[in-house]
């Protein structure tokens, strides 16, 4: 049959990602791949007792339809874990629960995105922003990002020369996928412009309780007293993926109609997720859990930079992050990302070409690493047989004197954060 499909449509293309990781479900392959906990920190013992709890005192509730909105005591008790977190002051009328944040990206793009708005957005960034609000055809408008954020004089220029701006995208804590941070005076100039120009900022954070190190910065929710900030989280970074849950935080304009879009979506999230997701904040030290993960993690982050700095060669640089999920790293100019996961795959390692990461296109030399979901031994065996790939295509290419001449630091005006590690 000749399908008629809807003509937005021909912009919707599977998640690279998630295909990608359809490759790596074979033990052997080392997966620098996809953004996934550590499932030996997921925690069973302790959900087995909660769901017997949960379905034994409160079964039918559990089992029934719920409000759109959400389980009332998750939402009080995501409030104030914000308020303490983040630095913001809602109240839990303001916090609606969302099937994993990623619905969060479909319901703002709904919301606000009508085929031909400008998106205004971090160059690179998060790929399931692109696959989201893609499918309402925006036009994306990329912003060019430094170390500390969005550089305040291209936003502004943006801003003022860009048509139908609707909205402005922005994960400013350990981004994925470049691992940055925004400084506090970049995100007080971004909102400071969003004002000016009234335009909405959404503020994706699934990874800022995931700090190895540094002093935290206020979330953009707590620096907004204009009601412009749109805030998405998750549970999937710091408690279980599976269990799906997200929310969204935002002005009561928008929260009423984010409720009607869900409403058309799935009626609301899962009832017994969310009240099993409120009986163990209330029941388990989630701070003490946070913080097993994110030793676990600062020490898998470190074993790819030394493994990175050791076996590199000349003209690759990457990034230390100071918290999150993910390295960001550049090759030499004539080395293609996409050609080179060909080679590791047949090594039995996966990564992602960055390529991905930028909704205009290019850049087909960078790529991201993940470091989370894999033990030490096993990174330093995955950057060593990425490392020997890279070194074949540059010698294939002929392309010694290149690498010679490339530095192993980014200099001045780098779009890279953090330090970067220098290699051989």
């Amino acid at each position: 049959m000749d399908y008629r499909f809807a003509r937005r449509m021909a912009e919707v293309r599977a998640s690279e990602i998630r295909e990608l990781l359809k490759l790596t479900q074979n033990p052997r392959v080392i997966s620098f791949a996809g953004g996934l906990p550590a499932p030996e920190f997921f925690p069973v013992e302790e959900m087995k007792a909660i769901a017997v709890e949960v379905l034994e005192r409160h079964g039918r509730e559990a089992l029934q339809y719920s409000t759109t909105e959400g389980h009332p005591p998750l939402r009080q008790a995501i409030a104030d874990r914000l308020n303490g977190t983040a630095d913001t002051h809602l109240s839990g009328q303001e916090v609606i629960i969302t099937t994993g944040s990623q619905q969060g990206l479909d319901l703002c793009a709904k919301l606000f995105l009508d085929e031909g708005d400008a998106v205004l957005c971090e160059s690179p960034t998060y790929i399931g922003a692109i696959s989201a609000f893609r499918v309402f055809r925006p036009r994306w408008v990329e912003v060019p990002t430094d170390d500390e954020g969005m550089i305040a004089d291209a936003l502004e220029e943006r801003l003022a020369h860009t048509g139908r701006v609707k909205l402005v995208y922005v994960v400013p804590d350990f981004q994925n996928p470049s691992g940055r941070t925004w400084s506090l005076e970049r995100r007080r100039g971004l909102l400071a412009a969003a004002a000016r120009h009234g335009v909405p900022v959404v503020e994706d954070s699934p990874y800022r309780e995931l700090r190895f190190e540094g002093e935290s910065v206020p979330s953009l929710k707590a620096l907004d007293p204009d009601g412009l900030v749109i805030s998405l989280g998750t549970f999937s970074k710091i408690f279980c993926p599976g269990l799906r849950l997200g929310w969204l935080a935002a002005a009561r304009p928008v929260l009423e109609k984010c409720v009607i879009l869900k409403q058309g979506a799935d009626l609301h999230t899962a009832t017994l997720a969310q009240m099993e997701a409120a009986a163990y904040m209330g029941r388990i030290d989630l701070d003490a859990a946070i913080g097993r993960i994110r030793g676990a993690y600062r020490s898998r982050r470190d074993a790819m930079v030394a493994a990175l700095a050791e076996h590199m060669p000349p003209g690759c640089r990457f990034t230390r992050p100071s918290g999150g999920l993910f390295l960001w790293g550049e090759l030499p100019p004539r080395v293609n990302a996409r050609d080179l996961l060909e080679k590791c795959l047949a090594r039995d390692v996966a990564f992602v070409p960055g390529g991905a990461f930028f909704p205009n296109g290019g850049h087909g030399n960078t790529l991201r690493l993940n470091f989370s979901n894999m033990p030490e031994e096993r990174i330093a065996e995955g950057v060593r047989r990425l490392a020997m790939a890279i070194r074949e295509i540059m010698d294939g290419e002929g392309a010694a004197a290149e690498r010679e001449a490339q530095p192993a630091f980014a200099g001045s005006g780098s779009a890279f954060d953090r330090e970067e590690i220098p290699c051989r």
